[in-house]
């Protein structure tokens, strides 16, 4: 999510933020995540969700976080529930909110991991993301230490992890939110984090997405059976959410057609698109942005 933000919408993000809820919520003994973080400011992460496993032999992360800064307060937290050496690093996608703290973690010596489309996109756009951070909101204090650590491992459709007595398995279903975003799934535990294809209560952002390999991705994850799901922004979900989700894709890009037909203003357009869309109560200032980037183009 967030490739693009522009200094506007950042702005906006900041004098709309609500207090942060601190710490990480336990899911299962061994499972820990950051859920229905309300703070969506960019020196907050944008309010990214992020989470690890435990298992025998060490701890899988999922996702970094935005800065070395927001990585090194989300280990601080990891070390409050575990002292097990951080094995792996997953990237359910590599925007910057979720995938911008790799270098903490490869410092340590994990193995960060995502898949192939993301990696070449982590590699292509994030130096200059970087460079360009006060187009984000964010400033190069915000930033300080934080450096682009590409995975060092990629796949293309599956890969399954062993932490010993837990199996993790990476899916990539169908490009989604972005080429090469990926499910992160305990089949035993029937839990998933399912990265930036699922936002709940939080307009999503999507300006790059594949909307028909991601309505196929959201039947894929659904049709595994989770009982818990972990979306990229918003509260622990369920299976009522990604059914939602796949039913706001389909109510936003048929009505987005419709009413840019018109030639309407992009405002006045979004303004009426925030009246049809199921309400959300983060980030409404997306809609604007996605009508814009994705169907107003000249």
């Amino acid at each position: 999510m967030l490739m693009k933000v522009m200094p506007l919408l950042a702005a906006m993000l900041l004098l709309t933020a609500q207090v942060a809820g601190a710490g990480l919520t336990k899911l299962s003994d061994n499972v820990y995540a950051y859920v229905g973080v309300r703070d969506a400011s960019p020196t907050n992460s944008f309010a990214a969700n992020a989470g690890i496993v435990i298992g025998r032999d060490g701890v899988l992360v999922v996702d970094t976080l935005i800065s070395d800064k927001e990585a090194r307060r989300f280990l601080a937290d990891i070390r409050t529930v575990t002292d097990k050496p951080i094995r792996y690093v997953v990237n359910t996608h590599t925007h910057l909110d979720h995938a911008f703290g790799n270098c903490v973690f490869a410092r340590l010596g994990a193995t960060v991991i995502s898949h192939t489309a993301d990696r070449a996109l982590l590699e292509a756009m994030g130096p200059g993301i970087l460079k360009n951070i006060a187009a984000y909101g964010l400033t190069p204090e915000d930033m300080a230490g934080t450096e682009i650590a590409l995975p060092s491992l990629s796949f293309s459709d599956r890969l399954t992890l062993d932490l010993g007595n837990e199996t993790v398995e990476l899916i990539r279903f169908a490009p989604s939110h972005t080429a090469g975003s990926v499910v992160v799934w305990l089949p035993r535990q029937k839990l998933a984090f399912a990265g930036d294809i699922l936002f709940t209560d939080f307009h999503p952002y999507l300006a790059d997405g594949d909307f028909g390999g991601w309505a196929t991705a959201l039947d894929s994850l659904l049709a595994l059976g989770p009982e818990q799901i972990v979306p990229g922004h918003g509260p622990l979900s369920s299976n009522k959410d990604l059914r939602e989700m796949k039913q706001y894709l389909t109510l936003f890009d048929a009505t987005a057609r419709e009413l840019a037909a018109r030639g309407e203003t992009g405002d006045a357009i979004a303004a009426e698109l925030l009246g049809k869309l199921p309400k959300r109560s983060l980030a409404e200032w997306m809609v604007g942005y996605n009508l814009k980037n994705r169907y107003l183009k000249k």
